[in-house]
């Protein structure tokens, strides 16, 4: 069950990183709120700054879609189960990001001419991330 479960992250998980995470403008009437997503927030990253784009985009889509393919491997008996701290790690790697959006959206909520509000993107994102680090803890117990 536990196998089945990782595989469906390897396909949940890009659809989370297209997905809207957010809709954020301006808090007038005439102006429409723009999407942001995992991707969309990457690419006007890296127009403005290459260093915190590297960083976020391994958070993103790097640590929890390495770590998905790893738990896979070990599911299928192709990987060592001696790889699953290093795993672990990747995991609450990826949870920082959905942290720091969530940060982002508290703070523009807090300056009084934004308008932010969450989209399903990010229950999505989030709950990915929170199913990966519960498959890994699955897989640690069973032995």
């Amino acid at each position: 069950m536990l196998k089945y479960a990782n595989l469906t992250l390897l396909i949940l998980f890009p659809v989370a990183w297209f997905a809207p995470l957010m809709r954020a403008g301006i808090a007038l009437p005439l102006f429409g709120l723009s999407e942001i997503s995992v991707i969309s927030g990457l690419q006007s990253l890296w127009e403005t700054d290459v260093a915190l784009a590297l960083l976020v985009t391994f958070f993103a889509i790097f640590s929890p879609y390495l770590k998905t393919i790893g738990l896979g491997l070990i599911h299928f008996g192709m990987l060592r189960r001696r790889v699953l701290p290093v795993l672990n790690v990747l995991g609450k790697l990826a949870m920082a990001d959905v942290f720091l959006i969530a940060l982002y959206i508290v703070v523009f909520k807090g300056v009084g001419m934004a308008k932010v509000e969450t989209a399903w993107g990010l229950y999505l994102f989030t709950g990915c991330i929170l199913a990966s680090l519960a498959i890994s803890h699955l897989t640690v117990k069973r032995r």
